[in-house]
């Protein structure tokens, strides 16, 4: 099964990358070398969804982030996403949305957005590869520095009974969640940025969350199932390793780098003069493997 997770993985970033072009099944079966009723049985296994669903999600998702942030005429947005007409754009997106293309760029408010699928993981990687070793492009130990965060909003989902990132998926629909999180893309906070997730001290345990920072003066409407909090500036202990192999070295980078956070003594740093901060914010965790690397973020505050 995990050569056919990269397989179709390989598919749909050919998809992707062709998407306004209407490509045929033909064309996308090419790219990984099998029929095309052999791809689309098992696309629809591996994704959950057809060849041609996926592809209508995501070019109404391309449409819809073109319509918010351009000055495009709609009649050419459609055209330039594989649409027919304007009309048909329009019929796709007041199914989707429950408002026409016209209505959302007067009032761009959250809309659940298809998002591009990933089905070749790290746990399918060591299956296909053999055994699996760490990059030598990633430093062996995870690092601190800190980091000052401003005054600023969260909109999210706080899970009071998930300790971490795949609990946290097993209590709500993944695709539906971080859709909508991108249609907030144009108002997200530029350091606590779209997909920063987290964990919040319920009754002195850590639990998960996961949404995005927005402006202090954001106003705009509430998904249903998200809710927004405010959080004072602050100081961050950061403990991190830099980009890295996400297929190759995800496991274990994440690994060292919530070994140091978690177990971290704060009476080490600043001579002894800082402590935790997490009753009033809540610890941060940014995940951008190639770009960023892995980080989690700490509060603190100085003693007294």
């Amino acid at each position: 099964m995990s050569e056919w997770n990269e397989a179709i993985q390989k598919m749909i970033d050919w998809i992707e990358d062709n998407l306004c072009e209407n490509p045929s099944l033909l064309q996308m079966s090419e790219q990984i070398g099998y029929s095309p009723y052999y791809c689309s049985v098992r696309f629809h296994e591996i994704t959950g969804m057809t060849i041609k669903s996926y592809m209508a999600g995501r070019r109404l998702a391309l449409a819809a982030l073109a319509i918010r942030d351009t000055d495009e005429r709609i009649i050419d947005i459609a055209v330039k996403c594989g649409y027919s007409s304007q009309e048909a754009l329009t019929r796709a997106f007041s199914e989707a949305f429950g408002c026409t293309p016209a209505s959302y760029r007067r009032d761009p408010v959250p809309i659940p957005l298809a998002i591009r699928q990933v089905v070749f993981t790290p746990e399918h990687y060591p299956n296909l590869k053999g055994e699996k070793t760490m990059s030598k492009t990633v430093l062996t130990e995870a690092h601190t520095k800190i980091e000052f965060i401003p005054a600023h909003k969260y909109l999210g989902i706080w899970d009071d009974s998930a300790r971490h990132y795949g609990e946290f998926w097993q209590n709500h629909n993944c695709d539906k969640v971080c859709g909508m999180i991108d249609s907030l893309s144009n108002v997200c906070d530029p350091i606590i940025t779209a997909h920063t997730a987290g964990w919040h001290n319920v009754n002195g345990e850590r639990r998960y969350f996961y949404g995005t920072g927005v402006p202090l003066d954001y106003s705009g409407k509430i998904p249903e199932g998200f809710e927004i909090r405010e959080f004072p500036a602050s100081y961050y202990l950061v403990f991190f390793c830099p980009p890295f192999d996400y297929l190759k070295d995800n496991g274990e980078v994440m690994g060292k780098v919530e070994d140091l956070a978690w177990n971290y003594d704060i009476g080490k740093f600043g001579g002894g003069k800082y402590e935790w901060n997490e009753d009033a914010c809540q610890c941060y965790q940014r995940h951008y493997p190639e770009v960023l690397g892995y980080q989690i973020l700490r509060p603190i505050k100085k003693i007294g």
